[in-house]
Order: C-alpha cells, then structure tokens, then sequence
C-alpha cells in the first residue's frame, strides 16, 4: 500500500485534481494540484469526469469515461483508476486482490475496502440489469513521458524562517536568555546535593540557610530572566504575525477575480487562521526548542557524570517515546486535514446563515438551516473524537515508557546508594535531573506535533502563494490610454468552465464608440453581465479578443484600466463604513466639490444631508441600513466621483422609483457627456436615447441599432418593450 503515492487534497473542491495527480505520481511524473486544477476547469461545485478527463488528456494520458460492472472493474480494468465515489467524490483504485479493494482517497487517505463495502459506496446505477458504477480509466501515452515535468514545490520552513531576519537581535537576546537560563537551573541539583550530604550530614544549619538563600536568589533571577524573555517574545510573535497575514492579505488581493469564483469564503478564512500555527511555531515553539535541546545535553551530561547505567537506561526510554510518538504523526496529519475541511464548511454555513436571516426568517427556513449547522458540527465532533482517540492511545503508550523508565531509575539509584555507590544527596539530585530532562523531552515531542502543524498550514498557504498574479510585478503593460478610445470585440468566446461548458457568450463581434452610449438588452442569462465582467477584465477570453483604439485589452495595465473606468455592478457592495468613504473609496482626501457633485448627480443628497452625522454616517453591514435603491445611488455615486473615461452600468438602476430613475437619468446625460459609456438594462426608459442598443439573446447579438430602428424591425427588442408595456412597466 505505502508504494502507491498520495496527496491530500487541498480544499473539498480538490478531489478530482488531487487524484489525477496521484495517478500522474503512480506512472513517473510530479504535477501540482493547482496546475491540475486549472486544466480541470473547476468551479464552486467542484470538478466534472469530464473535466478530469481533460486535464489527463492535457499532460499526455488516454482516458475514457466508463460505466462497468465490479467484475469488469476487477478483471479489465487498468489500475489505477478513478471512480466516482458516493454520488459526490472521486478517489483512486490502485489494487484489487485477495477480496480487498485498495483505495487511495484524497480526503481521508490510502483504505481498504471489502468487495461488499466497495460496491455499496460505487454503484450508483442499474444498466440491463446488471449493478454499473461510473469510472476513469487512465493510461500514459509516450507523450506523457515527454511533457515537461512541474517542478516540486518545497514550501519549507527556510522560506518562513525569513520574516525572523529582521528581529535577529531580539532573537539573539532570547537565546542568551534561554541559555542563562538554562545554566541557572544547572547549578539547583548540586545545591540539592550540598544541602543532603554536606548540610544534613554535619548538622551545619547555617550552611542550609547559606544553600537555601542562593536558591531563592537563582530563583529570583530566573524569573527575571522569563519576565524579559515574555516580553520580547510578545513583541516579535506580534510583528511577524501582522506581517504574515499582510503578506497573504497582498497575495490574496493581487490574485484574479476568477480564482475568487471557485474558493468558498469560509475556505479562505480557515486558511488565515492557519498563519496562528505559524506564527506560534515561528515564535515561541522553534525558539523553545533551542532551550530544551540545550538544557537536555547539558543535563544528559550531568547524569552521564553521575552514572552511565541510569543514563543509558534514560536514553533508551526516551528514543522508545519518541519512535511511539512517531507512528501515530501520519495518522495525526490525516486527522489535521479532516479538521481543517469540516472547520472551513463550518465557517461558510455560519456566514452564510447570518447574511441569509432574512430570507431564512421569511420563508420559515430556520429548523432546516440550524439542521444543516448541526449536521457538521456531528462531523466536527467525530474528528475530534478520532482525534482524542489518537492522543488517548499515544499518551497512554509514552506514559507507560516513561514511568517505567523511572521506576528503573529509582530501582538502579536506591541500590547504589545502598551498596555505597552513590549517597543519599547524589539520588535527590538524580532524581532533580531526571525531572529537568523529562521536561525538555516533551517540549520536543510538542514541537514535533507543531512543526507538523506549521508544515500543513504551510502547505494550505503555499496553494495561494504559487498561483500566479493577475498581473506580475514589472511586466511590460501599456499604461496610458490610445488617443482613439472605442472599443472593439471580435468573434468573443466565452465559457466559465471550461470548453465541456455551455458558452455563456458566442461569437460577439461589436464595436463600443467612444463617447457615445451603448445598450445592452436582453433576457435574464443572455450575458449581458459576463459581456461587461469582460470588458473590465474580469476574465481573459476563450476565443477572440478585446481592443481598446486597436491594442488589446490584456495589452493594458489592470490597474490602469480600472482607474479609468466607472462602475455600478448589479451585486455592488457596501463597505461598514462612513458614506463619504463609501463614495471616495480610493483617495486618502476628500475633494468634497467633487463629492457633492458626485451625490448631487446621484440624487441622494437630500437623504444624506438629512441625516444627523450626514457624509459621516457609518452605512454598511454594522452601520445604518440602506434600502436596495440607497444603496444603488450610493454606488452611482461612487462612479462618478472617479470622473472616468468610461462607465459601465450594470442593472443600475433597477432597484429606484420610476422618478429618481429619471432624475437619475437626466443627470447621467450631463455626466456622461464625453465619456464612452455601457449600460445593461431591462427598462426602456434606461436604454431609450442609447446611440445603439445591442440585444443578446442565448450568448449571441440577435439585433442592434437606434430604439427606434429595432421598435420598427419588430424583432426581439420588440417583444423585449411590449412584454415590459404589458406589465406596467
């Protein structure tokens, strides 16, 4: 079984990935999850056999989507396979013999299963009446072997042991203090010792006193030492933590919106509190360890000076603990993983249930939504309860090896003091060391489970970390507008998921005037909505391109084309913050003229100025609440304070009253004047006076031209006016 390589998934989105490169490993290559996830087109829902398909078709192997009995699975089959694995999984079969099924799950690890075990979790249908689950077959073909293989990603721990570099003195304080320290505690046996065997013996009880004072100075002096040491400790476990976090918050923020479409919130939040466990490694726990590898050499050597029999004993007891300890880290590292996945769905229902009270509460939704919390909070409990198993188990065998180790101890220290071997002070302060060792013995043992710990989180971070930029630090893009400002699409293609996917759009070829207004119409799901998330950026093409005055869009510095482009999304958000902070999100200063100008155009000033705090009333998730036609005034607001070369509106102004839409309106005329501009609407009255309007319909452009060119053709955009005059509307 130990033959068959496996990876843990990362995230539960993962497992498909994760499998094909456990297959890729079996055969000779080493490629990353990421590079595997990318080829599979995966989404929010995970990864289709499709998609696996063709991310194995895409690195060199033959595969073929299968339906097949268990015995043709066990006779025919090439293993290792991928199948699909309780209606919502995909795991590995690399083995089947002797009644066994050996399986490699990226969540769980490398199992065995019965045949009847098996079969009860992979078929799923009833084909001829013959019992068919669904399966992966995989082979390499010679180009396999001749694609370039990934290199291994080695996120270790020199990579975070840099953000130690710039408190090196502070670091180099703390070792003289673990150090100075540790040589307090070295001279307590040998007073223990004095005081039995010089003291007691001669009935000197001013020598005890003088012996008993200099233990309370070492004492005072000790605790000195760790009152200091606490302090510096704080001071750099705090700075390292804010810049760990810092540099992933960056990474995070410097990552493509697409990434954000296939990561569950709860996923990410889980993967900032893993940066606590390396923090805390960093910190207390690696510069520890330095103390208690120092004080067990010095103490081993003290007792080897003492007797080399009890030090032997001592030493075999304590490789035994750690070879104990030993086994149980793999079995550990698996719990770690169940955990971390249960604790990030953890996370997503709880948001998810506080942003939804409201729909919760109104459709009655409570009971079912506190049941669905409970149901992983019942997976939580059985990780922990494997967990508390896993350490119940380890404990017990490590506290049997170390007090039989002791007991040993005494036994061979009791009868050389009786033979005269050893006196009774020389016992007391064997018995002192022992102590003094047993202690930095465990601090090992912990820091074992801590670098364990710190190298999972790691690994989880590394995932982020190595996804390429949305756009990479000094590349060469161009950084200022053409003079000829339109913009071109030419036979657009796209698909969120892949070329298995539907297109969202097909084969858009438009041209956008500059300082002109374009409308785009349609259904809801025509793409109207993908069309402008392209054309600020959001996502490269399938197929086609994007042109701004002739130089490609991707041409073009992403943060410079957001600066010059106004925007009003449908789902735009509200920040818990002041209103004029809300409006000015991307200046330091206030230009309060242009921001009562901004408001003004909006059609929101009164409300704002009605208010007691007025610009500086906090609005958001924990400030004052808004209305969904607040809240869209509030975002116009917001692009127009920019003063852009372009706006995009996107469903605008669907939320507002037939009469600030047309104060709105007005505005946007004398705003607009100048500026190319994009707006998706369903109301007539929104798109009427556009240049050209563009009706979509299923992906593709069906009509243009003037409202009153489309009104006469009686085509789509026809019906689209008619239906909304049927309404009312």
């Amino acid at each position: 079984m130990s033959k068959f390589p496996f990876y843990q998934q990362f995230d539960a989105m993962d497992c498909g990935p994760t499998c094909l490169r456990m297959v890729a490993k079996y055969y000779g290559k080493h490629f990353s999850t990421e590079s595997l996830r990318e080829k599979s087109y995966i989404s929010r829902e995970g990864v289709s056999l499709l998609g696996i398909s063709d991310a194995a078709e895409s690195i060199g192997m033959r595969s073929m989507g299968v339906k097949i009995t268990f015995e043709q699975l066990k006779k025919d089959a090439p293993l290792p396979c991928i199948v699909h694995w309780g209606q919502g999984h995909f795991v590995v079969v690399y083995k089947i013999a002797k009644g066994k099924v050996f399986v490699a799950n990226p969540a769980f690890g490398r199992l065995e299963y019965s045949e009847k075990e098996f079969c009860e979790k992979w078929l799923s249908t009833v084909t001829g009446g013959e019992e068919k689950g669904v399966c992966l077959l995989l082979q390499p073909t010679p180009e396999f072997y001749q694609e370039p293989e990934e290199k291994v990603s080695r996120t270790g721990f020199r990579f975070v042991l840099n953000y130690l570099k710039p408190y090196r003195k502070l670091v180099i304080q703390l070792i003289l203090g673990f150090f100075l320290g540790s040589l307090i505690q070295l001279v307590l046996p040998f007073l223990t010792q004095s005081v039995v065997d010089i003291g007691i013996n001669n009935q000197d009880i001013g020598f005890i006193y003088l012996v008993l004072l200099a233990q309370l100075v070492l004492f005072i002096s000790r605790m000195s030492v760790e009152f200091i040491r606490s302090w510096i400790l704080l001071h750099i476990s705090t700075r390292i933590n804010i810049s760990i976090i810092s540099d992933f918050l960056i990474k995070l923020m410097k990552l493509p919106l697409g990434f954000f479409d296939s990561k569950m919130i709860g996923d990410i939040l889980q993967r900032i509190e893993d940066h606590d466990r390396i923090e805390r490694f960093l910190t207390a726990q690696s510069i520890g360890v330095l103390f208690s590898v120092f004080s067990l050499v010095v103490f081993a050597i003290v007792l080897a000076i003492y007797s080399w029999k009890i030090f032997f004993i001592f030493l075999i007891g304590s490789i035994l603990y750690f070879v104990w300890i030993y086994i149980f880290m793999k079995r550990r590292r698996e719990l770690d993983y169940k955990r971390f996945n249960k604790l990030s769905e953890n996370q997503s229902k709880l948001i998810q249930i506080i942003n939804g009270m409201q729909e919760i509460k109104l459709n009655n939704y409570e009971k079912e939504k506190r049941w669905e919390w409970e149901r992983v909070q019942a997976g939580l409990f059985k990780v922990s309860v494997k967990s508390l198993a896993l350490q119940q188990y380890q404990d017990a065998g490590s506290v049997f090896i170390n007090e039989t180790k002791n007991i040993l101890i005494i036994i061979i220290s009791a009868t050389a003091v009786v033979n005269g071997e050893l006196t009774l002070g020389m016992m007391l302060a064997i018995q002192y060391i022992i102590g003094q060792l047993n202690t930095p013995l465990r601090q090992l043992i912990q820091f074992m489970h801590n670098a364990q710990d710190a190298k999972i989180s790691l690994e989880r971070l590394a995932e982020i970390h190595d996804k390429k930029d949305e756009s990479e630090a000094g590349a060469s893009y161009v950084r200022t507008l053409p003079e000829n400002k339109g913009i071109s699409i030419s036979d657009l293609v796209f698909q969120y998921e892949g070329p298995r996917s539907p297109k969202v759009l097909n084969n858009i070829s438009l041209n956008i005037p500059e300082k002109k207004t374009t409308a785009i119409v349609g259904t809801s799901g025509s793409g109207k909505t993908t069309l402008i998330k392209l054309l600020l950026g959001f996502y490269p093409p399938v197929e086609g391109d994007i042109k701004i005055g002739g130089t490609r869009l991707a041409n073009f510095s992403p943060k410079m084309w957001r600066d010059s482009c106004g925007v009003v999304m449908q789902d735009g958000f509200i920040f818990s913050d002041s209103i004029a902070k809300n409006i000015v999100v991307n200046d330091e200063t206030v230009d309060h003229e242009r921001l009562l100008d901004a408001v003004k155009m909006a059609n929101i000033q009164d409300y704002i100025e009605s208010l007691p705090l007025s610009y500086n009333t906090k609005i958001g998730q924990e400030g004052v609440g808004l209305s969904q036609g607040q809240k869209q005034r509030i975002l116009i607001a917001r692009a127009i304070y920019k003063s852009p070369e372009y706006l995009f509106f996107d469903e605008a102004t669907n939320a507002l009253d037939a009469n600030n839409e047309r104060l709105i309106m007005e505005n946007m005329e004398k705003v607009s004047a100048g500026k190319t501009v994009v707006v998706v609407a369903h109301r007539l009255s929104t798109v009427k006076n556009a240049d050209q309007i563009i009706v979509l319909e299923k992906g593709e452009i069906v009509e243009r031209g003037t409202h009153e060119v489309l009104i006469g053709k009686k085509g789509k955009y026809f019906e689209l006016v008619r239906n909304q005059l049927e309404l009312g509307n």
